[in-house]
Order: structure tokens, then sequence, then C-alpha cells
């Protein structure tokens, strides 16, 4: 299959398959006497393998790592499960982070009256003033 059957059935763009081949992620299929990708089963697992892995958060690198273990056979799960436990305290962290920023969002716009007056603690926000400062 061609590049754009590759894409449709992995459900990743051809620009990422062509990035994911450039930096050496994925590896480069075979080519026609035209220069055209081919693309056979195996390359679509390899697809979608990474098209998983990216939608669950994993880093481009975390991912690499990842295939290279799916392909080794002889691995240890361990070694998989401590990059999936750290990825969960990553994500934890994260999650901790948006939540922080929601809080402080809420209470923005709960301090602002959203009417036709220029006073907006929001933007005094972005802006680093406070009551105190605005004044002086």
């Amino acid at each position: 299959m061609n590049i754009g059957q590759a894409a449709s059935a992995s459900g990743v763009s051809a620009k990422m398959i062509r990035y994911y081949e450039g930096i050496g992620l994925v590896p480069k299929p075979a080519r026609t006497d035209s220069n055209y990708r081919v693309y056979g089963e195996d390359e679509v697992h390899i697809l979608r393998f990474v098209k998983r892995a990216r939608t669950l958060g994993f880093s481009i690198e975390e991912t690499g790592t990842l295939l290279g273990l799916w392909r080794d056979k002889s691995r240890a799960s361990a070694e998989v499960r401590d990059i999936a436990q750290a990825h969960i305290a990553e994500l934890e962290t994260r999650i901790a982070e948006l939540e922080g920023m929601r809080r402080t969002l809420q209470h923005l716009v709960h301090c602002c009256s959203g009417d036709n007056r220029p006073d907006c603690p929001i933007l005094d926000d972005l802006a680093g003033e406070t009551q105190t400062t605005k004044g002086h």
C-alpha cells in the first residue's frame, strides 16, 4: 500500500509517517522503482503501535524505547512497567498543575464582574498587577 493507504490504515497522517521515518522512530519502508514508499501490514502495525503510545502521551523518545522493547521478545516486562510507571508519575504532576491553573482561573473569573467597565482582575493578574500595585 502507498503512504496514504498506510495513513488511513494506521490512523497516523502521511506527514507524521514521513516525520517518524525521518527521525528514525520507524523504519523506512521499501520503495518502488519510481521511488514511492510501499507499506505492508508489518509497517502499519508499527505505526499503530506508535499512534497508541503517542495517544497515551508517551514522548517520542519513550515511544522509541517501548517500540524497541516490543520488538525484543526476550525483554523483561519489568522494564516496560518501569517506563509506564514513570509516565504515570509525570501525568499526575501535569494533572496537578492543570488543576491548579483551573482553580486560579475559576477564582479570577469569579472576581471579574464581566460588565462594561474596563477593570478586569483577569488581565491584571496576567499583567502581574495586584490591587496594591495598580494604584501606585
